[in-house]
């Protein structure tokens, strides 16, 4: 991993801060720190019980006590680290073998942010056995700029399906990466999920990049 060349990124999550390590010279787009993981840290933090107590229309849904949690494409492992200090403790960041040296890296980077390393897990979407391995369904299914590529499209929705529980959510950060890959994502999608789209400006003001968005997704039952 050649993470000297690349710039590093960093995130301020409340008192504390992250700081990533990228290679983005690599051939994995898992070793580079892509800006939905950052907005929707921010967003989340924005609207989170301990730091929004008004008019709050996300309280209960950011309340993570006892929740359990999982990242889908976690790469460099920005989403769950920073959700991680927003209080979801319970969560497991995944991705494929040739992304979990830079996640590694990246964890023992920040572990005396974090306290302690964060459970990890290679997962193909594809693989029924490494899915059933993390003991689905979780409460939170978080995901981060995993759309850019068509034919991941349903290996991704179909994990998706099978790891969120039924009264679960699943919180997406967004962003166009292949005019292909975003159609059928969203054809299939809304087949399987109620897709709310979050207002941008309910985005944080410094994170809410035009391109990027967040989506609340929900099983159809």
């Amino acid at each position: 991993m050649r993470f000297t060349e690349s710039p590093v990124i960093e995130l301020t999550v409340g008192d504390s801060k992250l700081s990533f390590h990228q290679d983005n010279g690599s051939m994995h787009v898992g070793t580079t720190v892509w800006p939905c993981s950052l907005v929707l840290v921010k967003f989340i933090e924005r609207w989170h019980p301990s730091t929004s107590t008004s008019d709050n229309p996300y309280s209960t849904l950011f309340n993570f006590t006892n929740k359990r949690a999982v990242e889908l494409g976690t790469g460099c492992g920005v989403a769950a680290m920073g959700l991680y200090l927003l209080g979801l403790k319970d969560i497991v960041l995944t991705d494929i073998a040739p992304v979990m040296p830079a996640l590694k890296h990246n964890l023992k980077r920040n572990k005396p942010v974090l306290g302690k390393m964060l459970k990890i897990a290679q997962l193909h979407w594809n693989s029924s056995d490494q899915i059933e391995a993390l003991k689905p369904p979780f409460d939170i299914l978080i995901a981060a700029d995993v759309v850019y590529i068509e034919e991941s499209v349903g290996p991704l929705l179909a994990a998706m399906e099978k790891m969120v529980s039924d009264s679960g959510v699943v919180l997406l950060g967004y962003q166009v990466r292949s005019p292909e890959a975003h159609a059928l994502f969203w054809e299939k999608c809304y087949g399987i999920f109620n897709v709310e789209k979050v207002p941008h400006e309910h985005l944080h003001p410094d994170y809410a990049y035009e391109e990027s968005d967040v989506y609340i997704m929900r099983k159809k039952l």
